[in-house]
């Protein structure tokens, strides 16, 4: 008997352990969270130069819708005329000033090549290309949308319209930049009160700061986070509020928070899903809103949008990072996708590689691994941003810094370039030349310059500049707003026959020798 039941529990144990084979399924290894809001380590910042061309993107893209690219550089060139852009440069080896010359160069470049293919190999001649290291420290990037809504509201509280957009409070202390410190109070400076504080408390209640009303406290929320809207209010007019300040609590995502209390998968996650969510479960809106206790201030706004650097932002062009460690206000290449609206209202992926200018930042754009783009105004605006959740790659372009050599014994500035003493080696044109005389072979005495390049010598009072014949590369006075025009008027190839800009009051022009002579606005 005993000997029996031990062979019918050998005979059970294969059983059971087909039983267990044929329930149990494989179970892949999680793939580890990826921290896009990784913080770099003190001191580092997003760029690294990229020394090999193989790893440059493919910029011919770039050469599409060429009008609204000028219409953001134009933007960020008059944030370069502000001198409290200068604090923030030089930033790795660019200077305030190449900034100035890197777009003003890009500007005339646009107008002079005529495909795709012309602009990416003019950029891999003259231009260094550097590249965001990312969250991961291999470039990648996790790029967001954002949009400016259009809602309705009113300038005065109703039984519809009671959830109010504050201004910015007078105990509200910030850092010149704009980094918030805290509320300002008789014994200093104290961390600013919660959302839910000033939400429950209506702390700001009654003080005059109410600035329009909306009917649904998601809408205010969503202002919050984008940072601008339109409120089209009871009498026909269109309240424009932009950004004037926030608390110095942290972001924290009330998508993520959903998602983490199982209210719908990651996959999922959106706008329009959160949205939803919501409108199914009212009673849950408070208390997930609650959960980011950061807090926004807002201005009537005429124009605009405008990104942080005070300058309007431009659909499609403009995108906010970190101006931590990002260079502000700069030319920039997108390698991502972004949704579009097909042709049923059906929203598609579709390949982004662009040309942008970064001039805006946000709450919750705070480290290398994080981007958000500028998609536009009203709901469809809303809807992609609200879908836009990729990866990608991110690079900045500036000029190359074609006057800088190295030498032994003095340095002087000469016509526009740099040139080290004591070994006869000199940067001229981008390209250095040995030798101890200081001409190159068969060069006459007197040109001061190679063919193909002018030089603009330093004038008092202004930046030298120089224009390389036939490559589009025009380096104006940074400080000359007359120049841009002057540098348009010579791009491309030089015509002998082509009248100047007329010289404005306060500067003079110079005839520069060429292989062919040219007049040229020199400041």
């Amino acid at each position: 008997m005993i000997r029996s039941r031990w062979a019918l529990s050998l005979l059970a144990l294969p059983l059971a352990l087909l039983s267990v084979s044929c329930t149990t399924r494989y179970q892949p290894p999680k793939e580890p969270e990826k921290d896009y809001a990784r913080p770099l380590p003190d001191g580092a910042v997003a760029l690294e130069k990229l020394t090999d061309p193989a790893l440059y993107p493919d910029f011919a893209p770039g050469f599409e819708d060429r009008e609204s690219l000028l219409h953001a550089i134009d933007q960020s060139l008059s944030y370069f005329k502000h001198k409290s852009s200068q604090k923030y440069f030089p930033y790795l080896d660019v200077t305030h000033e190449r900034c100035l010359r890197s777009l003003h160069s890009f500007r005339a470049l646009l107008a002079s090549v005529g495909s795709g293919t012309e602009l990416n190999d003019r950029i891999r001649a003259d231009y260094d290309v550097y590249r965001s290291v990312g969250w991961d420290g291999s470039g990648t990037v996790l790029f967001t949308g954002y949009c400016t809504p259009i809602y309705k509201g009113s300038v005065t509280r109703t039984e519809t319209y009671r959830y109010p957009l504050y201004r910015r409070p007078k105990d509200l202390v910030s850092q010149p930049d704009g980094t918030p410190l805290g509320r300002k109070t008789e014994t200093g400076t104290v961390p600013y009160f919660t959302r839910a504080e000033i939400e429950d408390g209506r702390l700001l209640a009654g003080k005059g700061l109410e600035l329009v009303y909306l009917a649904d406290p998601l809408e205010v929320y969503i202002i919050h986070v984008q940072g601008s809207a339109r409120i089209q209010v009871a009498d026909g007019r269109e309240l424009r509020v932009g950004y004037a300040g926030k608390t110095d609590k942290p972001y924290k995502s009330i998508g993520m928070a959903l998602i983490q209390d199982g209210k719908f998968a990651k996959q999922e996650l959106s706008l329009t899903r959160i949205k939803r969510y919501f409108h199914e479960h009212p009673e849950d809106l408070s208390k997930y809103l609650q959960q980011n206790e950061s807090y926004v201030f807002f201005t009537e706004n005429k124009g605009g949008p405008f990104g942080s650097l005070g300058v309007p932002v431009t659909t499609r062009r403009s995108i906010a990072t970190d101006k931590q460690v990002y260079p502000r206000g700069n030319l920039a290449f997108v390698e991502t996708t972004v949704p579009v609206l097909g042709g049923g209202g059906e929203i598609v992926p579709q390949p982004f590689h662009r040309f942008l200018l970064d001039q805006d930042t946000g709450g919750a754009i705070r480290s290398a691994g994080r981007a958000d783009l500028y998609l536009g105004v009203g709901p469809d605006a809303e809807l992609l941003a609200g879908h836009t959740t990729y990866e990608g790659r991110f690079y900045y372009v500036f000029l190359k810094d074609l006057g800088r050599a190295e030498g032994g014994g003095g340095r002087e500035a000469e016509g526009g370039r740099r040139r080290e003493g004591g070994g006869g080696r000199e940067a001229e044109g981008g390209r250095r030349r040995e030798g101890g005389g200081g001409r190159r072979p068969g060069e006459k005495p007197g040109r001061g310059s190679i063919p193909g390049m002018v030089h603009i010598g330093p004038i008092r009072g202004h930046t030298r500049g120089r224009y390389i014949e036939g490559r589009g590369t025009a380096l104006p006075c940074p400080r000359c707003e007359a120049s841009s025009a002057a540098v348009r008027n010579v791009v491309g190839t030089f015509n002998p026959a082509r009248k100047p800009d007329p010289v404005p009051r306060g500067h003079r022009s110079r005839r520069l020798s060429l292989p062919q002579e040219a007049g040229l606005h020199a400041c």
